[in-house]
């Protein structure tokens, strides 16, 4: 089974590219965040003739969460929001997916602006909501996925020493991170530990794939449970150098 995760920044935009990447690797669930189309413009109808079910929610311009996934996958549960009774449910950036025995939360997480803006508040209550569903979920196979906003480590971005106020970067965000995910495996790293390996590549910084420049705030983590039935995790840079691409690159799970 191969499982991904892929901030699009715009499905409709991408859909040359997702055609061609979804015919070539063939992944059995994509998840996906920053879809920026409100409900009745989404591209059903394309996935459905490449052999997907499509499950999404989104708005006009930003935000948005999906999921697709092979049509001979029965009994597939999907709910969207936190749906904890807090005011704002972030149905436009939380998805929930069942199926057997595992669960996998797709989370497109505030990025916060700066570390004085009242985003960045917002942020961190975003991760202490997430916190407690990984709380709910700590003995089950569990997976946790999606553009999470932050570079946990000093390898996970090009020049750190540069960024360290930065609101995917500073210590207040990477200590909330590491008391959300709560002994989640970084399956990423289970596999791969090397430096320059990134999941997002500015547009603004030109051959960013080719001069390695880039940041990894794009994420699976698993309980232990989960992550036993892991055979290999990386991202796909190839769709990052095709035309009109995501300044975000697909992370892949291999599953045995």
């Amino acid at each position: 089974m191969l499982i991904a995760t892929f901030n699009v920044n715009s499905v409709r935009t991408r859909l040359p590219i997702l055609e061609r990447w979804l015919n070539e690797v063939k992944p059995d669930f994509l998840f996906m965040q920053e879809t920026k189309t409100q409900d009745e413009f989404f591209p059903r109808e394309f996935f459905d003739e490449l052999g997907y079910k499509s499950f999404y929610h989104g708005q006009k311009s930003y935000n948005g969460v999906a999921v697709i996934f092979k049509k001979n996958f029965e009994d597939v549960k999907i709910n969207f929001g936190f749906n904890d009774g807090e005011e704002n449910n972030f149905d436009t950036r939380v998805l929930t997916l069942e199926y057997k025995d595992f669960k996998i939360l797709n989370t497109y997480v505030p990025q916060g602006k700066s570390i004085t803006h009242a985003d960045f508040e917002v942020k961190k209550k975003f991760f202490a909501r997430v916190a407690k569903i990984i709380k709910e979920n700590s003995e089950k196979k569990f997976l946790w996925l999606g553009d999470l906003n932050v570079a946990p480590e000093d390898i996970d971005v090009t020049h750190p020493e540069n960024k360290r106020d930065h609101v995917c970067v500073c210590s207040e965000i990477r200590e909330v991170f590491n008391t959300t995910k709560n002994g989640l495996v970084d399956l990423l790293r289970a596999f791969n530990k090397s430096p320059e390996v990134f999941t997002f590549y500015d547009y603004r910084v030109k051959d960013a794939v080719e001069r390695k420049i880039g940041w990894r705030i794009d994420h699976m983590l698993a309980t232990k449970s989960f992550a036993a039935c892991a055979r290999n995790c990386y991202p796909d840079s190839r769709p990052r150098l095709w035309e009109r691409p995501s300044d975000h690159v697909p992370l892949i799970l291999e599953m045995i």
